[in-house]
């Protein structure tokens, strides 16, 4: 954990969040938001002069897929206010989060008989002046 990033926070990220976080809200798959408990001197030169700077910290591995849309807006200064303020109705065509397959078993395959061994030869591209 203390020179990894992919299998949680960092050491510097932890140290960072005890000392000057503020937990502002946990999403629905329990991760945590945080924010600075006060705002980058304006004169100061950093990106974040006049801002408060937030971040997550994810429950399991790092994924940013992870993070909700609403959770997003609120990470990159969209507004203001904690989500739960700027949720809209759910609609009926939302499905649940799924993670990421890239690499699985489960990752998207455009050409399932290409995956057959041999196969790829037999295949033959598009091209415009075909």
């Amino acid at each position: 954990m203390l020179f990894t990033w992919w299998n949680g926070s960092t050491f510097g990220t932890w140290l960072n969040t005890v000392r000057n976080g503020e937990h502002v809200g946990t999403d629905h798959q329990g991760n945590k938001y945080y924010r600075t408990r006060k705002k980058t001197p304006a004169t100061a030169n950093s990106p974040f002069a006049g801002r408060e700077r937030r971040w997550v910290i994810y429950n399991g591995a790092n994924d940013s897929s992870r993070v909700p849309a609403e959770w997003h807006g609120w990470l990159h200064h969209s507004y203001d206010g904690v989500p739960e303020s700027h949720l809209p109705p759910p609609r009926i065509w939302e499905v649940e989060y799924t993670p990421n397959a890239t690499g699985t078993a489960n990752a998207h395959r455009p050409h399932p008989e290409l995956a057959k061994p041999g196969a790829a030869a037999a295949y033959e591209a598009w091209t415009p002046e075909g």
